[in-house]
């Protein structure tokens, strides 16, 4: 483990030497500077783990320096230690409104200056550990990802092919009863689709290039995720919609919403299970969003059916966690968050007070007010 440097700046060689000697018995490692310009120079050749800094000093003084260190992204980060002979609450106040850590007064303490050196140390110590932490989850969640992504794909198309070459199979073998091989030909074809649905979903997820956005009448997108949904599950009269921005326009991409909401819409229909109850409704209701900076509009979709599964509740937009059993399910979440947040908005899952979960979707108005692009 390498010794901890730090950087003593003072006008004053006497106060360095005192303070290089005191630290180096310590094993730290100690960079000397005589004025606020061999600091800047001295920090540019190698950044310290800590800064401990004369106030007071000919042509740039302590202040100004730690102002610069402030100013420049690659500096900011390194504390500083203020060393000086005011000992007013204006002086400290100063100090400390610039980027100071902490505040030494002359005459110098040699035994309490090494004390706050340490206890600053520690701090830095500390807040590698936790970004060297940070970067390590990140790379396993990364890592997870793409192994749930590549488990759930291989597992999902499997299932997929499997059925496909089962009806074939039928097929050939009731080749001479044409309603048989209508219906399964049916069936062949709705697992292709499904297969094909994966696939585009899965190219929505890393498209990274910025989607055209045109107007749209809110009325229009919604009705087009109403009817993609019963297209696609075969349902009908199961959502109500009580839209209250009937004449709304914004700024979106059709294909995107319509297949984002519609992947809602569906979410929270199968959310009922296999309930053989006719009563499965989902509700779409808009309005405004608020507390947000920007006028975004907030869709909720709501459902009666079981709620959010306890076992997947934080895993909820996780690539193929799902609580259903069907085949091919398990991506509809994921990208329909990704979708969003591509467009600038978000969605988040809730459970309802009386049962149910809503899924809250929010989508900006004017796409150029989002910074997206």
């Amino acid at each position: 483990m390498l010794a901890p440097r730090i950087l003593v700046v003072d006008d004053q060689l006497i106060n360095v030497q005192l303070l290089k000697r005191k630290l180096e018995r310590e094993g730290i490692t100690v960079d000397s500077a005589y004025s606020g310009q061999e600091a800047l120079d001295a920090v540019a050749a190698e950044k310290p783990d800590l800064i401990l800094l004369d106030v007071m000093m000919p042509d740039m003084d302590g202040i100004e320096v730690c102002t610069r260190l402030q100013s420049r992204e690659e500096t900011r980060s390194i504390p500083v230690i203020f060393i000086t002979a005011r000992n007013s609450k204006e002086g400290k106040i100063e100090g400390l409104a610039v980027g100071a850590v902490d505040y030494i007064t002359k005459p110098i303490d040699l035994d309490e200056t090494l004390a706050r050196v340490q206890t600053q140390l520690r701090f830095v110590s500390i807040n590698r550990e936790m970004v060297d932490l940070q970067r390590r989850l990140v790379e396993a969640r990364r890592a997870a990802t793409i192994g749930a992504v590549t488990q759930g794909i291989a597992h999902n198309l499997n299932n997929l092919l499997g059925v496909v070459i089962g009806y074939l199979d039928l097929i050939k073998s009731m080749a001479d009863k044409p309603d048989a091989v209508r219906r399964n030909a049916e069936a062949v074809e709705k697992a292709v689709q499904r297969i094909v649905s994966i696939i585009k979903q899965l190219s929505s997820m890393v498209v990274k290039t910025r989607l055209p956005t045109k107007p749209f009448k809110l009325s229009d997108l919604l009705r087009g995720a109403i009817a993609r949904f019963e297209q696609e599950t075969g349902a009908s009269d199961v959502v109500v919609l009580i839209n209250s921005l009937e004449d709304l326009a914004i700024d979106s991409h059709i294909e995107v919403f319509e297949s984002s909401f519609a992947a809602l819409i569906t979410n929270a229909w199968e959310a009922y299970g296999d309930s053989e109850d006719n009563d499965r409704t989902v509700v779409i209701k808009t309005a405004m969003a608020e507390g947000v900076d920007i006028p975004t509009l907030e869709i909720r979709v709501e459902d009666g059916g079981r709620g959010i599964d306890s076992a997947i509740r934080d895993q909820m937009f996780e690539p193929f966690i799902s609580s259903k059993h069907t085949v091919g399910v398990g991506m509809g979440l994921t990208v329909a968050r990704h979708a969003l947040r591509h467009m600038g908005g978000d969605l988040t899952l809730h459970d309802m007070p009386d049962g149910g979960t809503v899924a809250i979707a929010l989508h900006p108005i004017t796409r150029s007010q989002t910074g997206h692009g």
